[in-house]
C-alpha cells in the first residue's frame, strides 16, 4: 500500500520545509504545492502558516486557493491548520483588516498585556485537552507540552469547536478546534518533538479510517 499524500499548501507563508519533513518521517508522503489540481487530488490537506494575517490572506486570494481549501473542507478531505494556518479559518483578526475565510465564526485576538507577561507566548507550554476523545489526542499524555510562537490566538463562537486550551498568564486561550474532518492547532506539532510527531502520526491514521 502506497503512502498518503499529504498536499502541504504553499502561500509563501509556512514553515514548509519542516511539516513535510515531520509528515515524511511519521509515514506520510508530502507534496507541498499550489496547485488546485493536486491539493483536490491528496488524501489529505494541511494548511501551515507564520507571519500575519493580511499578508496570508492576501497570498491565498493571489494563488486563487480560498475557493480551494473552502472546496476541500465541504467535501469532508481531512484538514490540518497549524498556527496561522488556524487563524485564518475565522472570519477576521485584530492583526489585519483582510477578511478570513470565514470556514468558523469567531475572531483573532491578541493577548492582552498584563505585568510580567511575554508577547509573544514563544516555547514550550501545557496543553489542557478540552476533547479528550479527539483523534489527534489518541496516545498523548493527559497534559502534553508543546511549542507555541504567536501573539494572537482564536476566540470561536461557538466553544465546543475548541479542542485544546493553554494558559499564557493569566490567560486561557484556545490551542487547538476540531470539527468533524477540520482540526487546527495554534501550536506548532513540527516543533514539539516527539509529542508533536505523535500528533502529525494520528492525523494521519485518521486519513485512513
Amino acid at each position: 500500500m502506497s503512502a498518503l499524500a499529504i498536499a502541504i499548501i504553499d502561500y509563501d507563508m509556512g514553515n514548509l520545509h519542516s511539516v513535510s519533513k515531520a509528515l515524511d518521517v511519521v509515514g506520510a508522503r508530502p507534496l507541498v504545492s499550489d496547485r488546485p489540481s493536486e491539493i483536490c487530488a491528496a488524501d489529505a490537506v494541511v494548511l501551515p502558516g507564520v507571519g500575519a494575517f493580511d499578508p496570508a490572506m492576501t497570498h491565498l486570494h493571489e494563488r486563487e486557493l480560498v475557493p480551494v481549501i473552502q472546496q476541500v473542507i465541504q467535501q469532508g478531505m481531512p484538514f490540518l491548520g497549524i498556527c496561522l494556518g488556524l487563524q485564518v479559518l475565522f472570519e477576521c483578526s485584530e492583526e489585519g483588516t483582510e477578511p478570513g475565510l470565514g470556514i468558523f465564526a469567531g475572531k483573532v485576538k491578541r493577548f492582552q498585556s498584563e505585568p510580567g507577561l511575554t508577547i509573544p507566548h514563544m516555547g514550550w507550554n501545557q496543553l489542557t485537552l478540552t476533547q479528550p476523545d479527539c483523534p489527534l489526542w489518541q496516545h498523548l499524555p493527559p497534559t502534553p507540552w508543546v511549542y507555541f510562537v504567536h501573539s494572537y490566538f482564536v476566540a470561536p463562537e461557538d466553544p465546543a469547536l475548541g479542542a485544546a486550551t493553554v494558559r499564557h498568564g493569566q490567560q486561557t486561550v484556545t490551542a487547538a478546534i476540531a470539527h468533524k474532518n477540520v482540526f487546527a492547532c495554534q501550536f506548532h506539532p513540527e516543533k514539539s518533538g516527539k509529542i508533536g510527531l505523535q500528533l502529525l502520526r494520528n492525523f494521519v491514521t485518521l486519513v485512513t479510517h
